[in-house]
Parts: C-alpha cells; sequence; structure tokens
C-alpha cells in the first residue's frame, strides 16, 4: 500500500505531462488574437519618433490606414521591410508604432532600411501595445474611416496580406 502511495504522485504527474504534450502537438500556433478587430481605436497619446508633444493615434489613423508595430531589434521587422516600401512607393498610409524600442534605435533602423510611415510613434513602455491587443512585432492593423480597427497581421508583412489589410481598412464601416 505505501509503494503505491509512494507511485502515485509521479503516475499522475506523468500523466499530466501527456496530455499537455498531446494537446500542444494538436494546437495552432499561428492562432491570433483578434479581439480588437471590430472594436474602435483604443484613445492613445503617443509621443512622435521626431519630437514634439504627445499625439492621439485616433486623430492621426483616420483611415483608411495601417498601423504597423516595429522595433529595431526585431529580425522579422527587417524581413517585411520590402512590402512596407511598396506600400509607400504606391501611396498607401501606413503610420508607424517603433515597440518597446529606444528612439535612437529606431531612427537608426529607418534610416538603414527605410522609412515607410508618414508618421512614427513611439510605444517605448509596450502599453499602446497592449491596448491594441498586440501580441509582438512585427504586428499590422488595418483601420477604417471611422477609426475602428478591421483587421490583423501578426507577422512580416508580405504583398498579399497588405492587400488584404488594405481591403479591409477601405471597407465601409459596419454599422
Amino acid at each position: 500500500m505505501r509503494r503505491l502511495a509512494a507511485i502515485a504522485p509521479i503516475a499522475a504527474l506523468v500523466i499530466l505531462i501527456a496530455v499537455f504534450a498531446i494537446r500542444s502537438l494538436h494546437r495552432d500556433s499561428h492562432v491570433t488574437p483578434m479581439a480588437m478587430v471590430g472594436k474602435p481605436l483604443p484613445p492613445l497619446m503617443l509621443a512622435p519618433l521626431d519630437g514634439g508633444p504627445l499625439v492621439p493615434l485616433r486623430t492621426l489613423a483616420k483611415g483608411p490606414v495601417l498601423i504597423n508595430m516595429f522595433a529595431s531589434w526585431c529580425g522579422p521587422c527587417v524581413e517585411e521591410t520590402p512590402a512596407l516600401a511598396a506600400l509607400k512607393a504606391e501611396g498607401a498610409p501606413i503610420i508607424g508604432i517603433a515597440y518597446k524600442d529606444a528612439p535612437a534605435g529606431s531612427t537608426a533602423f529607418l534610416a538603414k532600411y527605410g522609412n515607410p510611415y508618414q508618421r512614427v510613434l513611439v510605444d517605448r513602455d509596450g502599453r499602446a501595445g497592449i491596448e491594441l491587443g498586440a501580441t509582438g512585432v512585427p504586428e499590422t492593423l488595418a483601420v477604417d474611416s471611422a477609426g475602428v480597427i478591421r483587421g490583423k497581421w501578426a507577422l512580416p508583412l508580405t504583398a498579399d496580406a497588405a492587400e488584404t489589410l488594405l481591403k479591409q481598412a477601405a471597407a465601409a464601416p459596419r454599422g
């Protein structure tokens, strides 16, 4: 009986590990939380990268517009720079938010890879990212003309993803 009592906790632990391992193998790792899609932009005040007073994001993001969160320390952010540059060349409105990044790092990143943004804002502590439902960087949001988030892309932006997001941003606001 004592031997069974000693083995029971170990057996329970092994069973729990097996259950969690099996569940994780069947989990879609590309699921992106979309809690903010369909909701208005939160009332965020962010500092411009080039200095000056805080700016309300809602006044800049009168859509259709894309909001792209990036960081100088983010490898995948470098990967998406060609797609962002192509969007800029087509005249697509894009607002950049430097997420949890030092302004000097953001400035150097934009100097090295190009600045595709109409405006660049700073989210030094990551609070704006949380308010926008970000799970990391890079991440791009599509915002319509009513200031409602209509789409989200949580991977390096591609031409196809950008086209989809722009269509979502341009869609008529739902009432």
